[in-house]
């Protein structure tokens, strides 16, 4: 399930270019407490991993960049999409939001303008289905250097593992929610193409203090269905609740 929220800064919002967490801080300052701090802390887990399942797109609006400056200004409204398994996580925040006369995105106050639940798409899960990505798909594994040290690597859509990887990480998802059914067979003959993605789809996002590299583009998509509305409500890839790897059907 998937919302959009469109708010109105009372003037000129302007922002880092790099402001997934100024989003994020918005939707957890919206979410009812005990939501909150049981997403930021506990959530979902599989191994050491913790899965909060939602995720968001970038900001839609009329804007301008400053390079120089490394800002972002929007002139009038702006909007973004929320997806989650979860529905308690968007009713909480549709709620809260519908309470709330104005809101603070970053060191902004901003209108409420509107809060729209999105029709859910119809796709034909006899065929491969096209996505679009609307914030960038980000997946990641670590190397250990010669001196030890350690390195994190972002493969692109181009790689021969890129798509395995995509997978494994849905399939923990997967086992996060307990699902009962084996996920790796589930999983055997499905894939995520890369259809349209060329350099300009790079996208490095500094995320707080740290560099992440994610790719927007047009994908293909061979999923069961139970496998392809959970990347749908939860983001293809790594990060989706820092704002990676939401995407909508072509």
């Amino acid at each position: 399930m998937r919302i959009k929220i469109t708010l109105e800064p009372a003037g000129k919002l302007n922002l880092a270019i790099h402001h997934n967490a100024s989003i994020q801080g918005l939707i957890y300052s919206l979410l009812d407490r005990t939501l909150a701090d049981w997403l930021h802390n506990e959530a979902y887990q599989f191994g050491k991993r913790r899965y909060p399942m939602f995720t968001f797109s970038r900001l839609a609006g009329v804007y301008q960049l400053d390079k120089k400056t490394k800002r972002i200004s929007f002139d009038g409204p702006v909007s973004f999409k929320l997806a989650s398994y979860n529905t308690d996580i968007l009713a909480s925040l549709a709620e809260n939001l519908l309470k709330a006369p104005q809101v603070r995105l970053g060191q902004y106050n901003c209108e409420v303008r509107g809060v729209e639940i999105l029709k859910k798409p119809t796709p034909d899960f006899s065929k491969p289905i096209r996505v679009r990505a609307l914030s960038p798909i980000t997946i990641h594994q670590t190397a250990t250097l010669a001196d030890g040290r350690k390195k994190t690597i972002y493969p692109d859509p181009q790689q021969s593992d890129w798509s395995e990887m995509l997978l494994s990480n849905l399939c923990r998802k997967a086992k996060a929610l307990n699902w009962e059914e084996n996920t790796l067979k589930a999983l055997e003959n499905s894939y995520i193409r890369p259809l349209k993605v060329s350099s300009k789809d790079r996208k490095p996002l500094k995320y707080k203090d740290f560099w992440i590299i994610g790719w927007l583009g047009l994908y293909e998509l061979k999923l069961l269905e139970p496998y392809f509305w959970l990347a749908y409500d939860t983001g293809l890839g790594a990060r989706g609740s820092q704002g990676f790897g939401m995407v909508e059907v072509v």
